[in-house]
């Protein structure tokens, strides 16, 4: 992860990811086939999109379409733009088979009072006779990551399409050199600047008597303005 500046100044943390093109393999009604990569031993299944455009991608995923796409066509990271917002969909960092406090945050048992063994244990999993069993989904080791998890929320903060790189503010799932799925979803709320600060009575006052204090120009005496009224009149 990297940090960059948005549009508004702010500092924040991104992720910076590299999306080939993807090419449309196939079309199937409003639905269209993306292949991403390419495979280095194809196999008699992979040979019909040999055929159809002349490679077989290591990658393949059906998205929804607006039915202007053929077979053929390049899909860019130029659909994207600054302050779209997008959700995207990975598989998280497999951790092994961990214990309670590691995979859901269990504290543990005392570490005092003659307490040798019972540092990360779990516990207690159930009541007594009632119900007699133990509740599905209980909080117990396992498997932790290697699923699909879809992070929605993110906001794209800078688009280069000479080097197919995409920046994304946040962290996204998976690890580095993953499979990513990314999908618009609309646009983030506009930055709106806040409105000017009006003047207070008090600080009007204060410019109207600063301005009072400016330099006049010297005025004519009050003679010739009567002479130029008579004058006037006399023209009537």
């Amino acid at each position: 992860m990297e940090a960059r500046y948005n549009l508004r100044g702010h500092r924040v943390p991104v992720t910076v990811i590299k999306a080939e093109p993807n090419v449309v393999v196939d079309i199937k009604g409003d639905h269209a086939v993306l292949g991403l990569g390419a495979r280095k031993k194809v196999k008699k299944p992979q040979n019909d999109f040999v055929n159809k455009v002349g490679v077989a991608p290591r990658f393949v995923r059906e998205v929804k379409t607006d039915g202007q796409v053929k077979i053929g066509d390049k899909i860019t990271v130029a659909i994207f733009a600054n302050q779209d917002a997008v959700k995207i969909t990975g598989i998280t960092k497999g951790h092994g088979f961990t214990g309670g406090v590691k995979r859901w945050g269990f504290h543990g048992g005392p570490k005092t009072h003659g307490q040798s063994d019972r540092h990360r244990a779990p516990g207690s999993i159930g009541q007594g006779t009632t119900p007699g069993r133990v509740y599905k989904g209980k909080h117990m080791a396992g498997h932790q990551g290697n699923e699909k998890i879809t992070v929605t929320g993110l906001e794209v903060i800078e688009v280069n399409p000479a080097e197919n790189m995409l920046v994304i503010k946040g962290a996204v799932p998976g690890f580095r050199n993953g499979y990513l799925m990314i999908e618009k979803t609309g646009k983030v709320k506009k930055y709106v600047a806040p409105p000017e600060e009006k003047p207070k009575e008090d600080e009007e006052e204060k410019l109207e008597t600063k301005g009072s204090e400016e330099p006049k120009e010297p005025e004519e005496p009050k003679e010739e303005k009567k002479e130029e009224k008579q004058t006037k009149e006399v023209s009537k």
